[in-house]
């Protein structure tokens, strides 16, 4: 069974911006946007996350030429034990020539995610600071995992506490 916005709100997303309640889920918008500065790494035992470099703006609003680029969002999520959340690209953004990919949300997992952009406009995209991007739709699991999740991001992006 899947959440309405108004419960994901309640339950998952820490202050949805304005307007980004949606029937099916929960809008996330543009915090940063970073270009890859490196090569990274998977492998059996092993991860390399490449570093990344701000992408400057003309004030909010940011110039992004073909290529793909790391976005973080602004919003924190917190997925209950009970839930699993998928994220998807808003419509607006593949009709102008882009593609969002987004990792799925495990249960326990607490954070300001990030998702892969790959603009294959030939002309490039405008993307402005604070502008929904994505939606999270979340799934309630028929039954409660015996653990959640504790990996490597958790946490990210989070105030230390």
């Amino acid at each position: 069974m899947y959440l309405v916005g108004a419960e994901i709100a309640g339950a998952v997303v820490a202050n949805p911006a304005p307007g980004s309640i949606q029937p099916a889920g929960v809008d996330l918008t543009v915090e940063i946007v970073e270009e890859l500065a490196e090569p990274g790494y998977l492998g059996v035992s092993g991860r390399r996350i490449p570093a990344g470099r701000p992408v400057e703006g003309e004030g909010d609003t940011y110039n992004l030429p073909p290529g793909a680029y790391r976005v973080g969002f602004s919003e924190e999520v917190r997925v209950p034990p009970w839930g699993v959340g998928f994220c998807y690209p808003r419509s607006s953004l593949l009709r102008m020539g882009a593609a969002l990919a987004c990792a799925v949300w495990d249960p326990g997992y607490r954070g300001r995610g990030y998702a892969l952009l790959v603009v294959h406009n030939p002309h490039g995209i405008r993307v402005e600071r604070g502008a929904r991007i994505a939606q999270l739709v979340v799934a309630r699991l028929d039954t409660i995992p015996d653990s959640t999740y504790e990996g490597v991001y958790q946490g990210e992006r989070l105030p230390k506490q």
